[in-house]
């Protein structure tokens, strides 16, 4: 269970760092980092100690498809990052992390109901790769939080919801969520990326599960790919052997990198946050911009929500472009950008911009309310470790670039 009474920068170097990942059994001293624990074959002592065999735990050496000590040391820090967690299984990829820890909560005849916002990739293993076992998947808009019971019918077993939404950004009320779910025996499992458990402690709001793609602000360094789900007994031990069925394992060295950038990530968050704030108000004034999308920022949609509930943000928030830009314009615009790569991903330490439309993804309702559902425009921005005023520079002569429309 995790260990929340230091502050999160403490919690963050500490976490992961207990003696038996960082010393050797009888020697004095240690070091600072788990050393890598390079290893595809455990061994045992003698055939009395394998007839013994070992507890399905971390922990216990067994073979390298369970992981060894610098995974184990990864998976100890993340669990103590999340109150009210029991344990972490980590992935190769968040998209990995999310499928696992959906088959390993539903059988063939169950229904998911998942939030009509959610990442792509998320959507589609609901809709399309679920199908294919027999269970059924159903988008709801996570706005109208009273129509979720409603929804939630006799084989109804779990909830998919992340807040803020992707790409369009939505907060939704995550605790009156997570409880409709939890009244009806049902488990809610939150995309938890953009907050991380520094920002929002999902399962202290309600939430069964938390899962991340440790590709983005974990590493932090857009080096290394990597997942993780954490819960508390008996459901991360479903997730855990769910895993196990499919083989799924991370190398010790992205275990590594993943630790490294942990140490660091709250630093990172709070550098983001801030320049992504001020750049999110410089956009605000735009007259080609028709809307921010970006809970942080006051006035913003879900921002009350946001400042209820969230202890922080990140650099990761859109925009929408105003009547009459076209396509060809918002490609100028991008194209222009300079300090601003163009590519998936976020939480790097570099700024990134995509162009998206987030009709053909979206059921229910393709953008917030309030704005035009037929005439915006989308850019997402990542924002990274770039002083403020370049990247709004950046983005002011590409607004020039663009030209009139």
């Amino acid at each position: 269970m995790s260990d929340s009474k230091h502050g999160p920068s403490t919690r963050l170097t500490e976490a992961g760092r207990k003696r038996e990942w960082t010393s050797v059994p009888g020697t004095k001293g240690s070091v600072v980092n788990p050393p890598v624990w390079r290893a595809s074959t455990h061994l045992y002592e003698s055939i009395d100690d394998l007839a013994k065999g070992r507890p399905n735990e971390d922990g216990h050496f067994y073979y390298g498809r369970r992981g060894g000590p610098t995974q184990w040391a990864l998976a100890d820090a993340l669990t103590q990052l999340e109150p009210g967690a029991d344990g972490t299984e980590l992935f190769p990829s968040g998209v990995a992390a999310l499928a696992c820890t959906l088959m390993a909560v539903l059988r063939p005849g169950d229904e998911l109901l998942v939030t009509d916002n959610v990442y792509e990739p998320t959507r589609n293993i609901a809709l399309s790769m679920l199908k294919q076992f027999g269970i059924t998947a159903r988008p709801f808009d996570p706005l109208e939080q009273d129509l979720l019971a409603d929804m939630i019918g006799p084989n109804t077993r779990a909830v998919m919801l992340e807040s803020p939404g992707s790409l369009t950004m939505e907060v939704c009320d995550i605790p009156a969520l997570a409880a409709i779910a939890r009244d009806r025996g049902v488990l809610s499992i939150i995309d938890n990326t953009w907050a991380t458990p520094l920002g929002f402690p999902a399962l202290q709001h309600g939430c069964d599960i938390s899962v991340m793609s440790l590709t983005k602000h974990v590493g932090g360094h857009s080096d290394v790919m990597m997942g993780s789900a954490s819960a508390a007994k008996p459901v991360i031990n479903r997730i855990r052997r769910q895993a196990q069925f499919m083989g799924q394992v991370v190398s010790p060295d992205d275990a590594a990198l993943a630790l490294r950038g942990l140490r660091t990530m709250k630093l990172r968050l709070d550098r983001s946050t801030a320049t992504a704030i001020k750049v999110a108000g410089w956009l605000a004034d735009r007259p080609r911009v028709s809307a921010v999308l970006c809970p942080m920022l006051p006035g913003a949609p879900g921002h009350d929500l946001w400042k209820r509930d969230f202890h922080g943000g990140c650099g990761l928030f859109s925009f929408v472009l105003a009547d009459g830009v076209d396509k060809a314009a918002r490609g100028r615009l991008v194209d222009a950008l300079d300090l601003f790569g163009i590519g998936f991903s976020w939480g790097g330490f570099e700024s990134l911009a995509i162009p998206f439309d987030p009709a053909p993804v979206h059921t229910v309702r393709a953008w917030p309310p309030g704005i035009d559902e037929g005439s915006g425009l989308g850019v997402r921005l990542s924002i990274g470790l770039e002083d403020a005023d370049d990247l709004i520079a950046d983005l002011g002569q590409a607004f020039d670039a663009m030209g009139q429309t």
